[in-house]
C-alpha cells in the first residue's frame, strides 16, 4: 500500500535515519499510519523524498519495539494493541508520573523554566498547525527535560519507555480541533504549578493529562 498523505513530512535531526525514524514513529503513534496496514519501504521513501535504505533501517528499529512487523515481500505491517494493553500502560504511567510531579513542584531551578517553557511553546505551535511529528517529539522532550529533575534515573528511564510504547490511536482525529490545543496548552499549566510548589495541582492536571489516552485519544468523552 502507499503511505497515507496525512504521513507528516520529517523535521530536522542528528542524521537520515533518525529523521525518518521519528516521522514514523510519531505517525504510527499517533494513528496516521492505522494498526493492520502495510507500507512498503520504497513507497515510504518517495514519500519522504529519501532512499529506501534509511526507511528500511528505521522500520527495523521499530520492529523491535512492536511498532511494526515485516511481511514478506511487501513491507512492514503496522501492529495492533488491544485497548487493554494501552489502559495497563496508562495504569502504570498513573501511578508514576501525577506524584513525580507532586515532588517536583518548587524543586526545579528556576533558571530552568525559559527552556521549558520554549518546548512547551513548540507543542502549542505542534497543535495549531496539525504539526503531529513536531508536537510529539516535542511532548517528549518536554516531559523528559521536566522529569530529569528527579534524584531517580530508573524512575526517569521507565517513565519514558513507558511514555514510548503509548500508542494513541487517535490522536491524527484530534488535528485543528479545541481538544488538542487543550491538551497542547496543559504543559504550560503545568509548568505554572511547579514554578510556584502547588504540586497538589501539578499532579491533578499531570493525571487529567495522561488521562487523554484513554479518553480524547481512544474517541471518548471525558467528563
Amino acid at each position: 500500500m502507499t503511505p497515507s498523505s496525512t504521513v507528516t513530512p520529517l523535521r530536522p535531526a542528528l542524521n537520515l535515519r533518525e529523521r525518518v525514524e521519528v516521522a514514523l514513529e510519531a505517525a504510527i503513534r499517533s494513528g496516521e499510519m492505522p494498526a493492520g496496514e502495510v507500507f512498503s519501504a520504497p513507497a515510504l521513501a518517495a514519500r519522504f523524498n529519501v532512499s529506501a535504505t534509511p526507511v528500511r533501517e528505521a522500520m527495523l528499529n521499530l520492529e523491535k519495539l512492536g511498532f511494526v512487523e515485516a511481511v514478506r515481500n511487501k513491507g512492514f505491517r503496522v501492529t495492533t494493541i488491544r485497548d487493554e494493553d494501552v489502559a495497563n500502560i496508562v495504569a502504570v504511567r498513573q501511578l508514576l508520573e501525577p506524584p513525580l510531579m507532586r515532588h517536583l513542584a518548587g524543586k526545579i531551578p528556576a533558571d530552568a523554566y525559559s527552556d521549558l517553557r520554549a518546548m512547551a511553546d513548540t507543542i502549542v505551535q505542534g497543535a495549531a498547525e496539525g504539526d503531529l511529528t513536531t508536537y510529539l517529539e516535542a511532548d517528549r522532550a518536554f516531559h523528559y527535560a521536566v522529569n530529569t529533575n528527579s534524584d531517580n534515573p530508573r524512575l526517569i528511564n521507565l517513565i519514558s519507555q513507558l511514555r514510548k510504547e503509548t500508542r494513541l490511536p487517535g490522536l491524527a482525529n484530534m488535528v485543528a480541533t479545541q481538544k488538542l490545543s487543550r491538551s497542547a496548552a496543559e504543559h504550560h499549566e503545568l509548568l505554572d504549578l511547579l514554578e510556584s510548589g502547588d504540586g497538589e495541582s501539578a499532579e491533578a492536571v499531570m493525571h487529567c493529562h495522561i488521562g487523554h489516552v484513554i479518553g480524547w485519544w481512544a474517541g471518548r468523552d471525558e467528563s
